[in-house]
C-alpha cells in the first residue's frame, strides 16, 4: 500500500512540475489580467463541470473572502452554485446552456471568464467561452489532456498534460492558489504606488 502511495505522490509532484515549467508565464499573465480587471471595476466569472465545478466555488471563494493577506472582497462569481438557476435553464432549454446563459445575463465587457475542464470538451463550457468571446469577455482555462476543443476558443489556454484526471485536478487547485496569490501581490503593488 505504501508503494502505491509513493507512487502517487511522485506522479503528482512530476506532473505539477512540467505544468509550472510550461505555464508559469501564463499564470502570471492571467494573474495580470484578472488583477486589472477587478482594479476597473469588473469581475471574474468562473465555470466547470463536476470536481471542476468545486474549483470553481472554491476559486471564487478565494476572491470574495480572503486568500494569505486581508484586504477587500474581489467580484469572482463561481456559475456553478445556483441550482434554481442550472435546473430551469437545463430544463426549459438545455445544460448546454447553463453557462452560457449566465454569462449573457450578468457579464459585461471588461469582465474575464475562467473555464476548467479536464477534457477541454464539455459542451456547456464551449458554448460559454463563445458568448463570452462575442460579448468582448477575456477567456481562459484550465484545460488537462491535449486541451480539447476549448483550448482554440478561449484566449489563454493553461494544460496540464497528463491522462490522468486526479493529476489533472490537482494541478489545476495548485494554479488557482498560485493565480490568488499573484492577484492579490499585483494588487497590493499598485494599491501602493
Amino acid at each position: 500500500m505504501k508503494e502505491i502511495i509513493y507512487s502517487i505522490l511522485e506522479e503528482a509532484i512530476n506532473v505539477k512540475r512540467d505544468f509550472i515549467k510550461e505555464n508559469a508565464s501564463n499564470l502570471i499573465s492571467l494573474a495580470e489580467k484578472i488583477a486589472d480587471a477587478f482594479l476597473n471595476g469588473n469581475k471574474l466569472l468562473i465555470c466547470g463541470n463536476g470536481g471542476s465545478a468545486a474549483d470553481a466555488q472554491h476559486i471564487a471563494a478565494e476572491f470574495v473572502n480572503r486568500f494569505l493577506i486581508k484586504r477587500d472582497p474581489l467580484p469572482a462569481i463561481s456559475l456553478t452554485t445556483d441550482t434554481s438557476v442550472l435546473t430551469s435553464i437545463s430544463n426549459d432549454y438545455s445544460f448546454d446552456q447553463v453557462f452560457s446563459k449566465q454569462i449573457r445575463a450578468i457579464g459585461k465587457n471588461g469582465d474575464i471568464l475562467l473555464a476548467i475542464s479536464t477534457s477541454g470538451n464539455s459542451e456547456n463550457l464551449i458554448q460559454a467561452a463563445e458568448v463570452a468571446n462575442k460579448m468582448g469577455i477575456y477567456t481562459s482555462a484550465f484545460l488537462g489532456k491535449d486541451g480539447g476543443r476549448l483550448k482554440d476558443l478561449v484566449d489563454l489556454p493553461i494544460i496540464v498534460r497528463s491522462d490522468s484526471v486526479p493529476r489533472i485536478q490537482e494541478a489545476h487547485i495548485m494554479a488557482a492558489h498560485i493565480i490568488c496569490q499573484l492577484v492579490d501581490q499585483i494588487i497590493r503593488d499598485r494599491c501602493q504606488r
